[in-house]
């Protein structure tokens, strides 16, 4: 089995070191390896080139935001199973690739799951917030419901029934796609209880205060616009995070 792992990165060659000296120490061999590069200006592209060996695709140009690269790395995959690391994060132990395929081979996955823990981007062994998912329902997309994407790996299949990210969210497209795709009838969800990804604090959707309230407006769009609740699922999907940062 063959997965596709794409990382998207702009202007971050310091934080793709430390992804790709993560995925150097997975024991799983069978990796296309995909980095879409936006076009960046700081010493990504040379810290890129010094790791062609273990890339097996990539791309550097202009785009239209992180969803609409991560859109090119989907279109370019080409694995049974697709997942995707961004630039900073790592994996947490040196077998998640490996112990994603076993299950994916074993199971009747469609969709696979985990946990997640945000850690100091100054001390790696500081962890902010654990993101304990639990197991999957449907009925708890109303409640708010959501596994930290960084965790989830999917099928080919599933992606060419979902489709790709609509890139009209800037913000929280994969909160669309994740909803677009969990609420589909018969979809088979596998939570895979483990910490997968350690992730640094200061990702896309929480930089600024202006963006906080943005990815709120996206996503009470995208909770209506998918039939899945309203005001109440949007309180709950925020004040469910407060949680995560009690629990370790």
């Amino acid at each position: 089995m063959q997965i596709s792992l794409i990382t998207v990165t702009y202007n971050c060659a310091e934080d793709l070191r430390i992804t790709f000296d993560s995925i150097r120490n997975q024991n799983f061999p069978d990796v296309e390896y995909i980095i879409i590069d936006g076009g960046s200006k700081d010493g990504t592209i040379d810290v890129i080139k010094e790791n062609e060996d273990l890339i097996r695709k990539w791309i550097s140009e202009s785009d239209h935001g992180i969803y609409d690269a991560m859109n090119k790395g989907l279109k370019i995959s080409t694995g049974q199973v697709i997942g995707f690391l961004h630039a900073g994060d790592r994996f947490s132990e040196i077998d998640v690739l490996s112990s994603v395929a076993q299950k994916f081979s074993s199971n009747n996955c469609d969709l696979l799951y985990g946990d997640l823990q945000y850690i100091s981007s100054k001390n790696s062994a500081n962890v902010i917030r654990h993101w304990k998912s639990g197991s999957f329902s449907q009925s708890k997309l109303s409640n708010g419901w959501m596994p930290p994407h960084p965790t989830v790996y999917f099928r080919r299949e599933v992606l060419n029934n979902i489709g790709s990210f609509d890139t009209t969210y800037r913000i929280a497209a994969d909160y669309d796609w994740m909803v677009r795709c969990l609420k589909t009838p018969d979809i088979r969800v596998c939570y895979f209880d483990k910490v997968m990804i350690l992730m640094p604090t200061g990702g896309a959707s929480n930089r600024s205060l202006g963006n906080i309230f943005r990815k709120s407006s996206e996503d009470f769009q995208i909770i209506r616009r998918n039939k899945i609740g309203g005001v109440g699922t949007l309180l709950l999907k925020n004040f469910s995070k407060l949680g995560q940062f009690l629990r370790r």
